[in-house]
């Protein structure tokens, strides 16, 4: 079974990936990564066809390069610099950088090495590619499309009806049931609703003509623990620096769990709190989290109701509707919701990550606030990692 052509635009990805990509171009070139799949759903397994069809699509996406419009898309995005496009200008990604296996079991693996700048472009383009094989060659892509039809036009009538009042993004990219379904959600719940405020994929953004949402996710911190000269519980301040320094307070909500909220808090201090538009939760419980957050700004004398809470962990519309009926009178909310809306089928989607683990060869690890999250491939460090980040956390309450 052949299938046609997965990704076919260097903007079929997520924001945030230029955004990170940015600030590692113009502070970080001399950095190298290595980056690992990892499938968290249990009894998954790839045949020996899907893994050369996935192969073959990686093949044909290092033949992509961007073209004029999307570089003058890029250029209009009120801060992505033009030195950083003109770069983009001359970058492919580079079939080398990816190697893939297959084992007897069918346990699917798959590594990219290479300076990170270029390396950590291939994640998003990956998962979309392990995605849509995985679900054309498994199931009846027919009866997945119908459901999914299904589904979105129950979703689309609740808002319609009032039952759900919050606005939200689409960030549907990584585990989306196909690149055409993207489209429709997005188109959809775009033109069909009101609560739809843009979308993290920037291929559709520009399409649509809708406002491309992302900033930063956890590998931006985490690869500041490859950088010798930075102690590890102090890399969140170090991420912050360099984000304001790039952005001017532009593009400015912060990733809150890669090394705990906890530890990320004490280097949240007044300056960032003004600096930054507001925060997004990704792991533990949102309900505490946001509390937390709420009782953090008003330390500093802020008002929540300037700052933002964007929730992002495995929502659905009830789960965010609830968050938006608890925290909207206190502090602005908004949502970041994926497979809910790109992937919702009656067959359980894939929970697919590609996450960065060394950098200049030295392990890095994303401890978040949720244990279970954690990945690292190198526990002595990570127990390590751990302890530099609870002997912080204490020091700064004993003081």
């Amino acid at each position: 079974m052949k299938l046609e052509p997965i990704v076919l635009s260097l903007l079929d990805t997520d924001l945030y990936k230029f955004n990170m990509d940015q600030v590692i171009f113009h502070k970080h070139t001399d950095l190298s990564g290595e980056y690992y799949f990892r499938c968290r759903n249990a009894g998954v397994t790839f045949t020996r066809e899907m893994f050369e069809e996935i192969n073959a699509q990686i093949d044909h996406l290092c033949t992509l390069r961007f073209t004029h419009e999307e570089l003058d898309y890029l250029r209009s995005i009120r801060f992505i610099k033009s030195d950083y496009v003109e770069f983009l200008r001359l970058w492919h990604p580079i079939r080398d950088y990816v190697e893939t296996t297959l084992s007897e079991n069918g346990e699917l693996g798959i590594v990219v090495r290479g300076p990170l700048f270029s390396a950590m472009q291939f994640e998003i383009y990956l998962l979309e590619i392990v995605n849509e094989v995985y679900f054309r060659m498994k199931y009846d892509y027919a009866e997945l499309l119908a459901a999914a039809e299904k589904r979105l036009d129950a979703k689309i009538a609740d808002f319609r009806s009032g039952k759900y009042t919050f606005r939200f993004a689409e960030f549907g990219c990584r585990r989306r049931l196909s690149r055409e379904w993207e489209e429709v959600v997005v188109r959809r719940l775009a033109t069909e609703t009101q609560n739809c405020a843009g979308t993290s994929n920037v291929w559709l953004a520009w399409k649509y003509n809708l406002t491309p949402i992302g900033t930063y996710a956890h590998e931006f911190v985490q690869m500041y623990q490859g950088i010798d000269s930075i102690p590890l519980a102090y890399t969140n301040h170090y991420a912050l620096e360099d984000w304001y320094d790039e952005y001017r307070g532009d593009n400015g909500t912060a990733l809150t769990d890669t090394v705990t909220t906890d530890l990320f808090l004490l280097d949240f201090n007044r300056a960032m709190v003004n600096n930054f538009s507001g925060v997004r939760h990704d792991s533990g419980d949102p309900y505490e989290w946001g509390e937390k957050l709420i009782a953090h700004y008003q330390s500093y004398g802020v008002d929540p109701m300037s700052k933002q809470l964007l929730f992002s962990d495995s929502l659905d519309f009830d789960r965010a509707q609830a968050l938006y009926d608890h925290f909207k009178d206190r502090v602005k909310v908004s949502f970041g919701i994926g497979t809910f809306c790109s992937n919702d089928t009656d067959q359980t989607p894939l929970n697919i990550v590609i996450k960065l683990q060394t950098v200049n060869g030295h392990a890095v690890a994303k401890l978040s606030d949720t244990p279970g999250k954690a990945m690292c491939r190198d526990m002595e460090y990570l127990e390590y990692l751990k302890r530099s980040v609870a002997f912080r956390i204490k020091r700064a309450h004993e003081q």
